[in-house]
C-alpha cells in the first residue's frame, strides 16, 4: 500500500533512534528517485550530518539499511490499512457496506498523499530486483502478499453474506486494488494528476457494489 514517504514521529524517540530514522527517510527518498545502486552511503551521511562511523553504528551495511527500510515500509502499510479498516468496520456491521466505506476512505487518502509521495516503493524494489538480494526481494513480496491476504479475507466474508453475481475470485478482486494502486502511482506522476488512484478506487468501489448486489 502506498502512502507518504515514511516520516516517523520523533518526539518520543531517543537521539540515536531519531538519527536512524533520519537515515531511513533519506534512503527512502533517494532509493525511489535514483534507485538502490545509485544511492551511496557517502551521500546519506553527508545529508544527515554524520560520519561514516555514525552510519555503521546503526546499519551493518547498505543492504542492511535496505532491509530495515523494507520492513519499516511494510509495518507502516499495515498501520495505514488497519486504521482505515477499523474506522470502516465501526461504521457498519455489514461486510459489504464497511468495505465500500473503506474504499471511499482509501480514495480520499490516496488523493491527498500522491503529491507527497516520490514514487512506488514496491515497484522500485520489484523492478530493480538485480540490485537487491534474495532477502530484500522476499520481504518486499511478503509485504504485498500480506496486503492481499487482508483484502481476500474481507472479500470472502462479503461473498458469504452477499453471494456474488459471477464467478470472479476474491484474489482477483484483491489484486485489482494492488494493480490500480501501484500502477496508479505511475499514472499520477506521468499525467501530473493526483486523482488517478482515487478515481480508480471509486470505479473499483462501484464494481464491487454491482458484483455483490442482490440478483
Amino acid at each position: 500500500m502506498e502512502k507518504t514517504a515514511p516520516q516517523v514521529q520523533s518526539e518520543s524517540l531517543s537521539k540515536g533512534e531519531r538519527t536512524r530514522q533520519k537515515l531511513l527517510d533519506l534512503a527512502y527518498d533517494s532509493l525511489i528517485r535514483k534507485g538502490f545502486a545509485a544511492t551511496s552511503i557517502e551521500e546519506l551521511v553527508e545529508a544527515a550530518g554524520l560520519t561514516k562511523s555514525g552510519f555503521f553504528y546503526h546499519f551493518k551495511d547498505k543492504r542492511d539499511l535496505a532491509r530495515q527500510l523494507i520492513e519499516r515500509h511494510s509495518d507502516e502499510d499495515a498501520v495505514f490499512l488497519d486504521g482505515m479498516v477499523a474506522r470502516a468496520r465501526e461504521l457498519s456491521d455489514d461486510p459489504l457496506h464497511s468495505f465500500l466505506i473503506f474504499l471511499k476512505f482509501y480514495a480520499e487518502a490516496m488523493e491527498q498523499l500522491v503529491d507527497l509521495h516520490p514514487g512506488c516503493f514496491v515497484a522500485t524494489v520489484s523492478f530493480q530486483d538485480l540490485t537487491f538480494d534474495h532477502e530484500m526481494r522476499r520481504l518486499n513480496t511478503a509485504s504485498v502478499l500480506a496486503w492481499r491476504a487482508r483484502l481476500v479475507t474481507w472479500l470472502e466474508e462479503i461473498a458469504e453474506a452477499h453471494p456474488p453475481r459471477g464467478p470472479l475470485q476474491a484474489t482477483d478482486l484483491a489484486d485489482a486494488i494492488l494493480a490500480f494502486t501501484y500502477g496508479g502511482m505511475t499514472l499520477a506522476k506521468a499525467l501530473q494528476d493526483n486523482s488517478a488512484i482515487a478515481r480508480q478506487a471509486l470505479l473499483f468501489r462501484e464494481t464491487v457494489r454491482l458484483h455483490f448486489q442482490p440478483h
